[in-house]
């Protein structure tokens, strides 16, 4: 339940990047297959519904605002190959990182906005990991070669991502590896 406007035009706002951004990861992992990157393909579809979870979260604090709102978001457009798709995810990811979230996370604790709060924190912290795989994907791909990866996990409530691996419990949100969403080739 959201009580102050600032925090509600924050979360509205957050809502409309990671909606966008799950998009047009959809969109660049469709570019990748067709280049011949698979497993990249498969990391844009696994952080895509990291986004989603994130987009969600945020809707559902806001849940007792109901209305039309004109939404502001940043989101970056065009397709371009792989390797700048990729470039567009790091630098997306390290927006949100550097400057969206650090912002939107000061306001909701100064407006005692825990429940906002908590969803900027669980973002903040998935797309740290999300700036790093990506970077390492483009390094791969400028090299000429495919990411390597067997699978992706992700955190139904947090949106936490992991490369090969599910933790047995998420490092930031604490539920078990059973709220993990496994995304394979």
């Amino acid at each position: 339940m959201v009580k102050n406007e600032m925090t509600a035009q924050n979360l509205r706002s957050a809502f409309g990047g990671e909606s966008q951004a799950y998009q047009r990861y959809l969109v660049w992992g469709r570019v990748a297959e067709k280049e011949g990157f698979p497993n990249v393909a498969l990391l844009f579809r696994a952080i895509a519904y990291a986004e989603e979870v994130h987009a969600g979260n945020h809707f559902e604090v806001h849940s007792n605002i109901s209305g039309d709102f004109l939404v502001a978001s940043g989101a970056g457009f065009g397709i371009g190959s792989t390797s700048e798709n990729l470039q567009g995810g790091i630098n997306g990811e390290l927006f949100e990182i550097e400057q969206m979230y650090p912002t939107y996370l000061l306001v909701a604790k100064d407006q005692k906005e825990n429940d906002a709060v908590r969803s900027f924190h669980y973002a903040v912290e998935a797309e740290k990991i999300h700036a790093e795989l990506f970077t390492e994907a483009k390094k791969a791909v400028d090299a000429g070669k495919d990411y390597e990866l067997e699978y992706v996990s992700v955190c139904e409530v947090c949106g936490h991502t992991v490369k090969d691996g599910t933790p047995d419990k998420c490092p930031i949100c604490g539920v078990s590896k059973e709220r993990f969403k496994e995304f394979r080739k």
